[in-house]
């Protein structure tokens, strides 16, 4: 058990700060490396790969002005403002980069504010000598110091490209983040749920991106206004490697200064476990009398977000496949990463086929997420009351079990009514690709779930599961890595459907050793202590 020894000084609002903010570092010293590595290597690893699709002067101007011209693809990754290699990185990779260090720092800062006082630890750390507004700033300094090193990684790592163009998009991206973690720090003073919390700044998240992306369809210069009104469109405007608007980094600087005093005020209005918003009374409507209608309340939230979010992404994605088709042209190398990703049966089923094996990328997230529930309902002992009465460890599990496992094949499946919606075409070949992601995507979830089993206090290591097997499936075919490594992950063994003929072996064993995953995590769960 970590104990805290901090000094007397409890009447002033930040004592105890430091320990704080060096037990919240160490409690993520697993979850915000993944984090950071993953973006940095995202990022980092496309000056290459654009080299190798836009290695001469005529092949980017061709690029930039099929993007003038096409909204579609402007929605997805914005204008491009410059020829150069850091140019293209930044357009290529930047919303995406600064979209993933928002999701890292809302994470850290809702984990350290709302999760802490719903699980009770935080009245416990109150009642020694901890200011007022103590785990606050420490949530907010653990966020500041995971946005930094990602700063300086990316600046550092794209400085051959440019020193000013490379300062201005870690700045950027580390910018965007802490937008967010202030964010995240209001909403977890109006919450009194940690799940709603994220939630809410999830779906701010989901609206930034949104407004930027229909900003960006409407204009080819970022000049929208619904593009200005999106922190994602700032970076955007800030437009690293072509000649830099420094004067944007005073609104990232602003918005944080502002939220963050807003956080701070919040917080000193309300008492310990207490939000403004709070909480509809008892009794719940409805049926909860087994533990799977309860794990259904408690993950439906989830669920729906989910669901929209990937209906709407493959409406999208399938919206811009002939767009995206004129987009690579002649260019033989985008050609073979495309194909090298979805196949080799024309260009539009092969990158029909890539876009699927995203989203499945993508559901592996959410599958992590949604089997983790149980690590958390566990840790804050919640899962005790349930356990108490007649319900056994294994139909307690299984409750979210069926959510998770369940919860993927409904999202891909809503992704292929997407993809068939935007891009038109018959559903049935669409829809059995996106259900064929799913042994790959069980098998991460079964990891997760051995992991929580057996090694409970290993169990946010699934995240870095996920991370990696996202990370080969998104960059690996763009650095055209070794066949063998590509096979590390699971979804590197799936026929790649729409364009390729069935392959039922790879499918078969994949759903096996998902199968075999989950079942030795039920193994460990019953045998072990909870709470262990």
């Amino acid at each position: 058990m970590t104990t805290f020894a901090v000094r007397p000084g409890s009447s002033r609002p930040l004592a105890g700060t430091g320990t704080l903010l060096r037990f919240a570092l160490r409690r993520d010293r697993l979850m915000i490396p993944v984090w950071i590595a993953v973006n940095a290597l995202m990022v980092l690893s496309m000056p290459g790969t654009l080299e190798g699709l836009y290695g001469t002067p005529a092949e980017r101007a061709d690029l930039i002005r099929q993007m003038e011209t096409n909204s579609s693809l402007r929605a997805m990754v914005g204008p491009v403002f410059g020829d150069s290699l850091g140019a293209l990185t930044a357009w290529r990779v930047g919303v995406y980069a600064a979209a993933l260090a928002a999701v890292m720092s809302l994470l850290i800062v809702v984990r350290h504010t709302r999760d802490e006082e719903e699980s009770g630890r935080q009245e416990l750390v109150a009642s020694g000598m901890v200011g007022r507004r103590a785990s606050l700033t420490a949530a907010l300094l653990a966020a500041a110091v995971a946005n930094g090193v990602l700063a300086l990684l990316v600046t550092a790592g794209l400085s051959g490209q440019g020193t000013r163009g490379a300062l201005a998009l870690g700045l950027g991206i580390a910018a965007v983040g802490m937008v967010f973690a202030t964010m995240a720090a209001i909403v977890a003073q109006l919450t009194e749920s940690a799940r709603l919390a994220r939630g809410l700044t999830a779906a701010v998240l989901g609206a930034a991106f949104v407004l930027r992306a229909a900003g960006d369809s409407a204009t080819d210069d970022g000049s929208s206004v619904l593009t200005r009104l999106s922190p994602l469109g700032w970076l955007e405007n800030l437009r690293p490697y072509a000649s830099e608007r420094w004067w944007v980094l005073a609104l990232f600087a602003g918005a944080v200064a502002l939220q963050g005093a807003v956080a701070y005020v919040l917080a000193g209005r309300r008492d310990l476990g207490m939000s403004f918003l709070p909480t509809r009374p008892g009794p719940a409507s409805g049926r909860l009398g087994s533990a799977g209608a309860l794990a259904w309340r408690l993950q439906r939230g989830s669920v729906l977000g989910w669901s929209i979010g990937f209906f709407l992404a493959g409406v999208v994605y399938g919206g811009m496949t002939d767009s995206a088709a004129d987009l690579v042209g002649d260019n033989d190398n985008a050609r073979r990463i495309i194909e090298r990703m979805g196949g080799r049966s024309g260009l539009t089923d092969a990158f029909l086929a890539s876009m699927v094996g995203m989203l499945g990328l993508i559901a592996a997230l959410y599958i992590v997420a949604s089997v983790l529930r149980l690590h958390g309902e566990e840790t804050s002992g919640r899962a005790e009351p349930v356990l108490a009465n007649a319900v056994g460890r294994v139909r307690w599990a299984a409750g979210h079990l069926v959510i998770a496992f369940g919860g993927a094949a409904l999202i891909m499946l809503l992704a292929g009514l997407g993809l068939a919606v935007g891009h038109g075409r018959e559903t049935g070949p669409i829809l059995g690709a996106c259900l064929v992601q799913l042994p790959a995507v069980w098998v991460v979830g079964g990891a997760a779930v051995l992991l929580h089993g057996v090694l409970p206090q290993a169990a946010l290591a699934a995240w870095g599961i996920a991370g990696a097997v996202l990370l080969i499936g998104w960059v690996g075919p763009a650095l055209d890595v070794p066949q063998a490594v590509l096979d590390v992950s699971p979804f590197g063994h799936l026929p790649k459907l729409p364009g390729e003929s069935m392959r039922w072996g790879p499918v078969l064993v994949l759903t096996g050793l998902a199968a075999l995953l989950v079942a030795g995590g039920l193994a460990g769960l019953r045998r072990r202590d909870m709470s262990a």
